[in-house]
């Protein structure tokens, strides 16, 4: 199964304007529901950007002990985790991971277990190709006016489930219709 997941706002946006994203409510027990899910997948496939901005963090975690358990956590399980980055620019990554240029979906379709794909640009791409079989959105109580939405075309999707976390973010769970 090929799925991804992302927090969104009411408004329907990935990201603020400059690719904000104070905007937001992240708390120990969403972390910790996300680093469970996130065990459970055999390949995190994710653009550069996206990529960068976890190279950025976990594989030094351990040098920040004030940072809150859960996202201690989650640094093993990035790390141990394979990895494909689909970049133009990016040739060379560490941490169990492999780059390539351009998505083939007979690739993707054959890669064993599941499948997270990241990355809001790359995703777009994997609409494009059909390749998603499970989005679950996290959508945040707060509406942001602006930025990058997640959907930019329409998609049918069935509601598969659903369950609120204490700080008021609402996990929604799609599937193809």
């Amino acid at each position: 199964m090929i799925s991804t997941m992302a927090s969104i706002s009411l408004d329907g946006f990935f990201e603020g304007p400059d690719h904000d994203i104070d905007w937001h409510h992240m708390s120990d027990e969403l972390h910790s529901h996300i680093n469970a899910e996130l065990a459970t997948f055999g390949t995190f496939v994710n653009g550069r950007r996206n990529h960068d901005l976890m190279l950025d963090a976990w594989p030094h975690a351990e040098d920040h002990p004030e940072w809150p358990r859960a996202m201690l956590d989650f640094a093993p399980i990035w790390r141990n985790t394979r990895k494909i980055v689909y970049s133009r620019t990016r040739t060379f990554t560490e941490w169990n991971t492999e780059t390539r240029t351009e998505v083939d979906p007979d690739e993707i379709r054959a890669l064993e277990g599941d499948v997270m794909v990241g990355g809001n640009e790359l995703l777009q791409t994997f609409f494009e190709h059909d390749l998603v079989d499970e989005i679950r959105l996290y959508v945040n109580p707060v509406a942001i006016g602006s930025g990058t939405p997640f959907f930019r075309k329409p998609n049918a999707l069935a509601l598969r489930g659903t369950r609120a976390f204490g700080n008021g973010v609402v996990l929604l769970t799609y599937g193809r219709r």
